[in-house]
């Protein structure tokens, strides 16, 4: 598969990952190397990636907790505290070996460790190849509320060994889904049919499928990285889906979702209020819906829980001047954003998800 360019790093894939990274070793002159892993990436990933380095640099492993509970301010801490243990300086490097968790928490580390080191991203679930290593965001969470703490900074390259997904569990797969439903959705239809039209995927695409995804993500961040107009629109089914996400994380007495698990419901939640605001074709609502729900399934959604969902969309961090922003479909492929959604709709769309 060819590189792909983008203004600030390089995209390679699979075959192409090693060879680049080597040369980028060879070329600058970094004092170490830090591997940010956590236990699962440990111990299934990173003997064939270190297996695959070629340097004399010395290599320190350093292993975070899996999962979103941890991608928060305290695992930074620790981060930087074993940084600084290790005589990290400003010319280390920082690879992130990891999902969305890894690779957000990586950068945010590396782009404010000594005011900034260099770091890569090597992702190793669906999710972090087609969305969350990609655009140069990194940040945590602030308690339960979604990427409160950030800053937007790429890496020096992205490398997409697909070789990792065969470490995955399928519901690791089907919440990377989410994302390339969603650049479908918002970006291209004939995208989105691939998905709509093929329902049972057959793997051999998959790559194919990564690689249209990630440029369609490339296209939208390289006109408007710092998120003031198009950007936005990979924020379609977010507004809720984080919501929903930051609700089951916090509560309980419910078992979490996944990232994309909670965006795949957010996004049929939109899809349904643009029926009513943007005149979105009920028809093709009810095929994302299907579509969607084929992958998903449909986790329910208890009528007690509507409250204390719409409650956490003031702590969305798209919110301008007081207002909730939501992202709507005017039809598959052309959106419209800044919209602003009443809470009697909001509880309207949940009573559709759940019919």
């Amino acid at each position: 598969m060819k590189s792909i360019n983008t203004k600030d790093y390089t995209i390679f894939l699979n075959t192409e990952c090693y060879p680049a990274i080597n040369k980028h070793l060879t070329k600058y002159n970094y004092s170490k190397i830090f591997i940010l892993v956590d236990e699962n990436t440990h111990d299934c990933c990173l003997p064939k990636f270190l297996s695959n380095l070629e340097t004399e640099l010395d290599i320190e492993i350093i292993e975070i907790e899996s999962g979103e509970i941890n991608k928060n301010i305290e695992t930074c801490s620790g981060v930087w505290n074993a940084l600084s243990e290790l005589n990290a300086d400003r010319k280390s490097l920082l690879i992130n070996l990891g999902g969305g968790v890894i690779t957000d928490l990586g950068g945010f580390v590396a782009s404010t460790f000594k005011r900034g080191i260099d770091y890569i991203n090597v992702p190793t679930t669906l999710l972090a190849m087609v969305d969350a290593s990609i655009g140069g965001k990194n940040g945590v969470d602030l308690g339960h509320l979604k990427n409160q703490i950030g800053v937007v900074n790429p890496g020096k390259m992205v490398l997409v060994d697909t070789s990792f997904l065969s470490t995955l569990p399928e519901n690791q797969i089907r919440s990377g889904l989410a994302e390339m439903l969603k650049h479908g959705l918002i970006y291209s239809k004939e995208y989105w049919n691939k998905f709509h039209l093929d329902k049972e995927l057959d793997t051999k695409k998959l790559d194919e499928l990564i690689y249209e995804s990630i440029e369609i993500k490339k296209t939208i961040v390289e006109q408007d990285p710092f998120e003031n107009n198009l950007r936005k629109t990979l924020n379609y089914g977010h507004t809720l889906g984080h919501a929903i996400e930051s609700y089951y994380l916090s509560n309980t007495s419910k078992t979490p979702l996944l990232h994309g698990e909670a965006i795949a419901i957010g996004m049929i939640l939109a899809t349904y209020i643009s029926t009513k605001l943007t005149g979105f074709s009920k028809a093709e609502c009810s095929q994302i819906k299907e579509t969607i729900l084929h992958v998903f399934g449909q986790p329910k959604v208890l009528e007690v829980d509507y409250t204390p969902i719409i409650e956490l969309l003031k702590f969305d961090k798209k919110n301008e001047h007081g207002k909730i922003n939501f992202v709507l479909l005017k039809q598959i492929g052309d959106t419209k954003i800044n919209c602003q959604v009443e809470n009697n709709l909001i509880v309207e769309s949940f009573n559709y998800y759940n019919s």
